[in-house]
């Protein structure tokens, strides 16, 4: 089969690779229809995560057709068309009974947890996301083994087109989550952090739920204008204000800041040089820019919602600043089993309509090009779909 591979930072290729098996009796072969680049697939691009090798195939937001079944799955058949969540999850552990499925504690083989800590264990599983989530071959290829297969692929309706119900995998659910962790009702402020494709998943979520009022907050001006014709947000642009939070306060009444910040950019935002200079010597394992300035711009008792990765330590935490205003945190991994039924339900409906930040359709073949047009935000690159198959004449942009 085909599959993009990586072989160093910024060095990645579709190659062919050995067909995926059957290897336990709960696993399913899956022929792919479609899978996307996600912005966490460029912290290993830029080799920015331990535990990626020579020849690892990439990809955690894929879906398709169900080809061959092991022996002792009862939940999909043969033909069945399905969305497979980026988290694996077993069904039966403690945690997964909690409906914490990312938190699995039996899908990660522990090769190594994001903190090499024995008292902490390791994460669940990760499609295509280094030996820190249990090395497990990811889906931008023609096939892929998906283990737990009695608890993680989502079937979907024929009627709705691919990018309809792709993000399903992994951003739609990672914003719906980080929006439900802000606590968003009807009349809340928000701030986010970050328009990548969460980011601007959040801001649809969010005026869903009833927000009033939504800043958002990035650097590239096609993705903020997007975000303000689109969901009505407040851009601003931090390469022309360096102090996001100090104007959202001003503009929030009694400049108290917003109800709530999301944090959507993660661990490579751009810091101080203090910051560049303890992570190059790998003093440091994440940037706090992020952080501070949602830190700074929430009010007093407000909530800090985390969908964005971060590792390792981080330099001026400010942990002083959140205790003294009585913030509340709420971060990690998404459990998206949670939530598929919900999201599902929402785009049938018409309410949600995650294709809509689509602006690329390239054929598998080109997914070294597609990553290099979305790590350099070319083209006004927001979101690119991987297709399989695809005749490149039939290629958008």
């Amino acid at each position: 089969m085909k599959a993009l591979t990586y072989h160093g930072p910024k060095h990645v290729s579709v190659d062919t690779m050995p067909d995926p098996i059957i290897e336990a009796s709960d696993d399913i072969i899956l022929k792919v229809t479609a899978t996307a680049i996600c912005g966490s697939d460029l912290h290993l691009y830029r080799g920015k995560i331990p535990g990626t090798h020579h020849g690892d195939i990439f990809g955690h937001e894929f879906m398709g057709e169900v080809v061959e079944t092991g022996s002792d799955v009862t939940a999909v058949n043969k033909g069945d068309r399905v969305v497979i969540p980026f988290v694996i999850a077993c069904g039966d552990c403690f945690f997964c009974h909690l409906h914490q499925y990312a938190a699995c504690e039996t899908t990660n083989t522990g090769k190594g947890s994001a903190l090499n800590r024995k008292a902490i264990t390791p994460p669940a599983a990760l499609f295509g996301y280094s030996d820190l989530y249990g090395g497990v071959p990811g889906g931008q290829a023609e096939y892929v083994r998906v283990p737990k297969a009695n608890t993680g692929p989502f079937k979907v309706p024929t009627t709705l087109a691919d990018e309809k119900v792709l993000f399903l995998s992994d951003i739609l659910p990672t914003a719906w989550q980080a929006v439900k962790n802000a606590d968003v009702k009807q009349g809340s402020s928000l701030a986010i952090f970050g328009a990548g494709p969460v980011g601007l998943l959040c801001a649809a979520c969010a005026r869903l739920l009833g927000a009033e009022k939504i800043f958002i907050i990035d650097h590239h001006p096609y993705r903020l204008a997007f975000a303000q014709q689109r969901y009505g947000a407040i851009p601003i642009n931090f390469d022309e204000n360096d102090d996001a939070a100090a104007w959202i306060i001003e503009n929030t009444a009694g400049n108290r800041g917003v109800d709530a910040v999301i944090d959507a950019v993660g661990f490579e935002a751009k810091g101080s040089i203090t910051e560049t200079v303890l992570s190059n010597l790998k003093l440091e394992g994440s940037s706090g820019k992020a952080l501070r300035q949602c830190i700074a711009a929430v009010r007093r008792g407000g909530i800090v919602s985390v969908p964005g990765v971060y590792a390792g330590f981080i330099h001026g935490f400010l942990f002083g600043d959140a205790f003294d205003k009585g913030l509340t945190f709420k971060m990690g991994q998404t459990h998206v089993h949670a939530w598929l039924p919900e999201l599902l339900s929402l785009i049938e409906s018409g309410h949600l309509h995650p294709e809509e930040i689509v602006t690329h359709h390239l054929p598998l073949e080109d997914a070294a090009r597609g990553y290099e047009i979305f790590e350099k935000r070319q083209e006004d690159c927001r979101k690119i779909i991987l297709v399989p198959g695809l005749n490149p004449d039939a290629s958008t942009v």
